[in-house]
């Protein structure tokens, strides 16, 4: 099941948005889309989490959620 996470930090690192998503069941894969070319973020990942359940927790819960100021965008990823 994965999850979209818009409006990340530049910042964040792929341990970062895994403890963000770790109180709702164990993190499979994080990844944290880049530019090819800089290799900078362009500020969102994808989550994949175990089952509806975590993911349905996760969304309800982090959605709107401030981290580093920044009101993150969580929701399920189209297929």
């Amino acid at each position: 099941m994965d999850i979209y996470v818009g409006n990340l930090p530049y910042t964040a690192t792929e341990g970062d948005v895994t403890g963000l998503f770790a109180a709702f069941g164990p993190v499979e894969r994080v990844k944290i889309i880049t530019d090819r070319e800089t290799g900078q973020s362009k500020g969102f990942a994808f989550v994949t989490l175990g089952d509806q359940t975590q993911l349905n927790a996760a969304i309800e819960a982090l959605n709107d959620y401030d981290y580093n100021g920044r009101p993150l965008r969580v929701n399920a990823s189209e297929p």
